[in-house]
């Protein structure tokens, strides 16, 4: 039986609710570790809730003059449509455009090119500012510049396709891989960590994601169940790293985002193996003590790095949740700086979708559901959720998807300017029967009508594919 949404209610686009029954469940304790957390009964599930697009609104004007703070609406023309104006409605689905939030305020000439190449003709903008909606994402108290070394203020390098950049990525993931096995050996047998190698191989995967920012990315679905630390550890660094190439953070900021997210759960290596090795639900007392991982982390990067305190937020905040719901410090989303946010999203990610010696990993578009779900409750910030699904994208890299027409695909490549028409490699036939030669399939690039769309989202287990055997074929 396939899994996932059909038809109309592919995950998420712009105006994004729950469907189904029940209530939203409970993220209990903000942690994510799944045995007292997400997966096993810490998040409580009510009710068969997805993601799903919503009708657009009826068009029309709002605002009162005589009313201060009620903002004017204005139906105008794509040509009329000015840097600085608030958008709050267009003619047409949210589904024929790149952009992922219904409402956004206009900030470059390159929205306005998108909007007017998607086919929008007339929209509704706002002709006063209304307080709070427009989605920004504002830095919190992380100077990147002034903690950076020098050589991270250097200009990016050019940008090159996906495909050309996909073998010089595998090569900085392996390396970071090694290096971050190395510091948590280092790091259990009480010797310092090798800062110079961290910040050496975070710079060639700073150079990756400024050459093209989904090659990286796309390799987040490398995991190993008997090595998960070191590959969670390298996953939740790609992500955020890509997740602030998405937000424009320039590359001191980028490489500060992954030096501090690959050593983020450095701490877990104080950790006793009998607790961190565990394979079923934590007693209260072992889950203290697995909570200990994050002040633990903190005192080794503090004492034996050197690295100043910006680099040292990802293991500090992690398992922060913007309520106050989470530990070491209970801290709420004002208190938590942007970079720990953004680990905390990417870090639930890259759990959740992983096998562990304690369950099995979920499918990437049933974590992304968890992810909106808890932005909603108020665990995780919205604004940067949503922008890791478009980083992501609606179908993540290594997703199975069935066709309206029948065959079935693995997603090989998201496309950022048509969310859910993805790069495919079809495996199998409309009549189910596995192809002896996968073939490439761009459903941007269709000409004749009507147009492949992607139908439902399987399971890979229950579908009987494994997509690394697909493609993986050249990475460890």
């Amino acid at each position: 039986m396939p899994t996932g949404l059909t038809g109309e209610d592919n995950l998420g686009f712009q105006r994004i609710g729950l469907t189904g029954k029940g209530k939203p469940g409970t993220y209990l304790n903000g942690c994510p570790e799944g045995r007292k957390g997400l997966g096993t009964g810490g998040y409580r599930k009510t009710g068969m809730a997805a993601l799903r697009i919503l009708q657009s609104d009826p068009i029309g004007l709002g605002g009162d003059p005589s009313k201060p703070g009620v903002p004017m609406k204005k139906q105008i023309r794509i040509d009329e449509l000015q840097l600085g104006m608030r958008v709050d409605q267009l003619d047409r689905s949210w589904l024929s455009t790149p952009f992922f939030r219904h409402k956004m305020t206009i900030t470059s000439t390159h929205q306005i090119a998108q909007l007017k190449a998607s086919g929008v003709q007339t929209l509704i903008v706002h002709l006063e500012e209304e307080v709070g909606d427009a989605p920004v994402v504002e830095s919190k108290r992380v100077d990147a510049a002034a903690e950076a070394p020098a050589e991270e203020t250097a200009s990016a390098p050019p940008v090159v396709p996906f495909e050309e950049e996909l073998p010089a990525a595998r090569q900085v993931y392996q390396a970071a891989k090694t290096v971050i096995q190395d510091a948590m050996n280092d790091t259990r047998l009480g010797r310092a960590i090798n800062v110079d190698a961290v910040r050496t191989v975070i710079s060639d995967m700073t150079d990756s994601v400024f050459r093209n920012p989904d090659a990286l990315s796309s390799l987040s679905r490398l995991k190993r169940v008997d090595e998960y630390t070191f590959y969670h550890s390298v996953n939740t660094s790609l992500l955020a790293m890509s997740m602030g190439r998405s937000l424009g953070f320039d590359r001191a900021m980028i490489h500060l985002a992954g030096v501090g997210t690959l050593l983020h759960d450095i701490g877990k290596m104080k950790v006793p193996l009998e607790i961190l090795n565990k394979p079923g639900r934590f007693e209260a007392h072992e889950m203290e003590i697995m909570k200990q991982h994050v002040l633990r982390g903190v005192e080794v990067l503090t004492s034996t790095t050197g690295l100043g305190s910006s680099y040292i937020q990802p293991a500090l905040e992690h398992h922060e949740r913007v309520n106050g719901d989470g530990y070491p410090h209970r801290r709420a989303h004002q208190d938590i700086s942007q970079v720990g946010l953004m680990t905390a999203v990417v870090d639930i990610y890259d759990a959740m979708t992983s096998d562990r010696c304690y369950h099995r990993g979920k499918p990437a578009h049933e974590i992304l559901q968890l992810l909106y779900r808890l932005s909603l409750e108020g665990h995780l910030d919205t604004t940067l959720v949503q922008q890791f699904i478009q980083v992501v994208g609606i179908y993540p890299v290594g997703s199975v998807v069935e066709l309206d027409t029948g065959e079935t695909g693995i997603v090989k490549r998201i496309n950022h300017d048509a969310p859910l028409a993805p790069v495919l490699l079809l495996v199998k036939s409309a009549g189910n029967t596995l192809l002896s030669k996968p073939t490439e399939h761009d459903l941007s690039q269709q000409g004749k009508q009507p147009h492949q769309q992607v139908k439902t989202v399987l399971h890979p287990r229950k579908a009987g594919i494994d997509p690394a055997n697909y493609l993986d074929k050249k990475a460890a």
